[in-house]
C-alpha cells in the first residue's frame, strides 16, 4: 500500500499559525509591543520569535506525522473523497479481531476493558477541556499513536500470557522430573557394574547419559516458561496500570505538549517487554516489528461485564500451573 499523500509544507505553517496558544502569545505579544511606545524594536523580536516558532514546530516529524493524519482523514482535501481511512480502519480491525478470536473469554475481555476505559477517559477529557480543546485536532493525534502502541503490547502480552499457559499445562513437569531422577539412577546402577575404564566405551552408558541431558534440558525449558510466566503476569498488571494513569491524566492536565511527552516517555519504556515478545515469537506468532493499529479509533464491541470472581480463578489457577514442579 502507497504512503499517504504528505500535508505539505504550507499545512504545517498554517496549523502551527493557528494554534490556539501560539495564537493568544502572538496577539498578546504584538499588543504589548505596541503599549509599550517601542513597537520599531519590539515587533520585529515579535516576528522572529514567530518565525522561530513556526519553523521549529513545522519540521518536527511528530508534528508533521498528526497533520498527515488529520489532512488523511479529511474529506475533499485536493479534490479527492479520502476513501483509503476506511479501508484502513477495516484492515486494522481485521488484525485487531484476528487476536482477540484468538484469546480465551477472560484475556479477551480483560482487554476490551482496558480500551473500554481508555475511550471513556478520553471523552471525559474533552468535555473537561471543552471549549479550551485543540480545535487543530494535533494534539488528539499526537496523543493517540503512543495510546495504541501501547494498547498493541498489551495485547500481545495478552498473547504471550496465553500461550505460556498452554506450554505449562501440556508440559508434564511431575513426569519429567521422575524420569530425570529414574535416569540418574539407572547410570549409578550401571555405573557400578561397569569397570572405571570400560565406561567410556559402553553403549548403555552413552545412551544413559544422552536422555539425562535430554531430560534436563527439558527441566530447564519449564522452569524458563515459568518464568516467563511470572514476569509477562507482572507486565500486563504494570502495563494496565500505566495505561489507565495516562489516560486519566488527560483530565487533570490541559497542556497536550506535556500529555504527549508523558505519553511518549512511558512508550518509550517498555524495551524490556518488546524483547521479551521477541524471545516468545516462536510460540506466540507475534513479533514486535509489525506496527501497531490504529485500536482506540477502531470499532470494537464493548466488553462483557466484569466478573471479579472469574478473574480470581484464573489467577488462582495461573499460579498453580506456574507453580507446579518448583523445587520445594
Amino acid at each position: 500500500m502507497a504512503e499517504p499523500k504528505k500535508a505539505g509544507l504550507l499545512r504545517y505553517l498554517k496549523e502551527a499559525f493557528l494554534f490556539r496558544w501560539n495564537v493568544l502569545l502572538l496577539g498578546g505579544a504584538s499588543a504589548a509591543a505596541v503599549i509599550s511606545g517601542h513597537a520599531d524594536i519590539a515587533l520585529p523580536l515579535v516576528a522572529a520569535a514567530e518565525v522561530t516558532y513556526l519553523a521549529g514546530l513545522s519540521t518536527m516529524p511528530r508534528f508533521q506525522s498528526a497533520i498527515d493524519a488529520k489532512a488523511h482523514g479529511e474529506r475533499g482535501v485536493a479534490g479527492q473523497p479520502a476513501q483509503v481511512a476506511p479501508q484502513d480502519a477495516a484492515s486494522a480491525r481485521d488484525r485487531i479481531m484476528d487476536v482477540l478470536r484468538s484469546l480465551s473469554e477472560d484475556r479477551r475481555a480483560r482487554f476490551l476493558r482496558l480500551r473500554a476505559r481508555c475511550v471513556e477517559m478520553t471523552r471525559i477529557a474533552n468535555a473537561v477541556r471543552g471549549e479550551t480543546q485543540d480545535a487543530s485536532g494535533a494534539s488528539t493525534e499526537l496523543r493517540q499513536p503512543a495510546l495504541d502502541r501501547l494498547l498493541w503490547v498489551f495485547l500481545k502480552l495478552l498473547m504471550s500470557d496465553q500461550a505460556i499457559a498452554r506450554f505449562l499445562e501440556a508440559a508434564d513437569n511431575g513426569k519429567i522430573q521422575q524420569t530425570f531422577e529414574d535416569l540418574t539412577a539407572r547410570i549409578a546402577k550401571r555405573e557400578a557394574s561397569v569397570a572405571e575404564t570400560e565406561r567410556a566405551d559402553d553403549r548403555i552408558l552413552r545412551s544413559l547419559h544422552d536422555s539425562l541431558a535430554t531430560a534436563q534440558l527439558r527441566k530447564e525449558n519449564i522452569t524458563k516458561a515459568q518464568n516467563n510466566a511470572e514476569f509477562v503476569a507482572a507486565e500486563l498488571d504494570r502495563l494496565e496500570n500505566k495505561i489507565q494513569a495516562v489516560t486519566e491524566m488527560a483530565v487533570s492536565h490541559s497542556d497536550p505538549d506535556e500529555m504527549s511527552s508523558r505519553i511518549d516517555a512511558i512508550a518509550d519504556g517498555i524495551s524490556q517487554t518488546e524483547q521479551t515478545i521477541r524471545e516468545l515469537q516462536n510460540i506466540t506468532g507475534m513479533t514486535t516489528a509489525d506496527e501497531a493499529p490504529s485500536i482506540l479509533g477502531a470499532d470494537i464491541a464493548q466488553p462483557p461485564p466484569f466478573d471479579a470472581d472469574a478473574m480470581r480463578a484464573r489467577r488462582e489457577q495461573a499460579r498453580q500451573v506456574v507453580g507446579q514442579g518448583k523445587p520445594k
